[in-house]
C-alpha cells in the first residue's frame, strides 16, 4: 500500500511557520500583513471557501479585508474597487474569487491587479516570470503540490513527471514548477493519445484533469508518487462523496506514495495563499 502524504498536516505545520512569521515581521517592523479577498455573487462553494480563506487569514495574525459584492457587479465597479486595493498600503495581497459571473472577462479583471499584490500568482507578469525563472508570485495549488512533493521525495532532480491538464490555474504553472527542479516534464491532456502509457512512464503523476476518478491504478508505474488535484462531488450508495481524480483505492496499491481526497492538496491551497501573501508583503517592504 502506497504512504498517504498528509496534506492536512503538512499544511498546520506551514500556516504555524507563517504565524511565527508574521508575529517576527509585527515586533520588527511593525507591519502586519493585509489580504483583501473580493467574491463577487453567491456562488455556495466560493462562499465557503472564502469564509475558510479569512478565518485561516486572521488565525496566521494577518489583516482580512472581505468584499462581497452582489452577482449583478458591473464590471467596472469591480475595476474601480481592484485600483482602490492597490493603492491601499494595508493591502499586501489582493485574491479575487474565480469564476465571475458570466458578464464580467476575468482577464480584464486579473489584469488590473498590481502583479505586487497579486497572491494568487494568475496576472500575464507572474506567469511570465514563472516560464522565464524569474522570482514570481506562483499559482497557490501547483505551489502546494510542489511542497508535498519535495518534503516527501526531497530531491526531484531527474525524475519523469506527467502532469495531467493544461489550465493556466494548475497544469501549466505545475509542469514549469517541476521543470525548475530539474524533472523531465510531459504535459498530457484530454488529446493525449494513450494516456495510461504515458502515465505509466512517470515517476510523479500530478492529476489535474476535474473527472472523478479518471487516472485508474494500471496506469500507474509501481512505487510512483501521486499528487492528486482533483476534487469532485459524486454521489454514491446514495450519498454525496468528494473524490478526486484519481480512483483512489486502485491507485494506492500500485504507487509509493499519494495525497488524498478530501485532505491532501485542498488544505494546501490556502496555507500557500498566506505563504504568498507573507512573501508579496516581504517583497514590497524590499525585505
Amino acid at each position: 500500500m502506497a504512504d498517504i502524504i498528509d496534506g492536512k498536516a503538512f499544511a498546520a505545520r506551514l500556516r504555524g511557520e507563517i504565524a511565527q512569521q508574521v508575529a517576527a515581521l509585527k515586533a520588527e517592523q511593525g507591519i502586519i500583513p493585509g489580504l483583501a479577498v473580493v467574491l463577487v455573487g453567491e456562488d455556495p462553494a466560493s462562499t465557503v471557501y472564502v469564509g475558510s480563506k479569512a478565518k485561516q487569514t486572521v488565525e496566521v495574525g494577518m489583516h482580512s479585508y472581505e468584499h462581497k459584492l452582489p452577482a449583478e457587479t458591473g464590471q467596472a465597479e469591480l475595476l474601480e474597487l481592484i485600483d482602490r486595493l492597490n493603492a491601499d498600503a494595508a493591502v499586501n495581497g489582493i485574491l479575487v474569487q474565480l469564476p465571475l459571473p458570466a458578464h464580467i472577462d476575468e482577464t480584464a479583471v486579473i489584469g488590473a491587479i498590481d502583479p505586487a499584490k497579486d497572491v494568487d500568482g494568475f496576472h500575464i507578469i507572474n506567469s511570465g516570470k514563472l516560464a522565464v525563472g524569474q522570482q514570481a508570485l506562483v499559482p497557490c495549488t501547483p505551489l502546494g503540490c510542489s511542497m508535498l512533493l519535495k518534503d516527501h521525495l526531497g530531491e526531484l532532480s531527474g525524475k519523469s513527471a506527467v502532469v495531467i491538464g493544461r489550465s493556466n490555474i494548475v497544469g501549466k504553472p505545475m509542469a514549469l514548477l517541476l521543470l525548475q527542479e530539474s524533472c523531465t516534464v510531459t504535459i498530457a491532456h484530454s488529446r493525449t493519445k494513450d494516456l495510461p502509457a504515458v502515465c505509466r512512464e512517470a515517476d510523479i503523476v500530478v492529476a489535474a484533469v476535474g473527472r472523478p476518478e479518471m487516472v485508474k491504478g494500471d496506469w500507474i508505474k509501481p512505487g510512483a508518487t501521486v499528487i492528486d488535484v482533483g476534487i469532485n462531488r459524486i454521489e454514491r450508495d446514495g450519498k454525496n462523496r468528494l473524490v478526486g481524480d484519481v480512483d483512489f483505492a486502485s491507485a494506492s496499491a500500485v504507487a509509493g506514495a499519494i495525497t488524498p481526497v478530501p485532505g491532501g492538496v485542498g488544505p494546501m491551497t490556502i496555507a500557500c495563499l498566506l505563504h504568498n501573501t507573507l512573501t508579496a508583503t516581504r517583497q514590497q517592504l524590499g525585505l
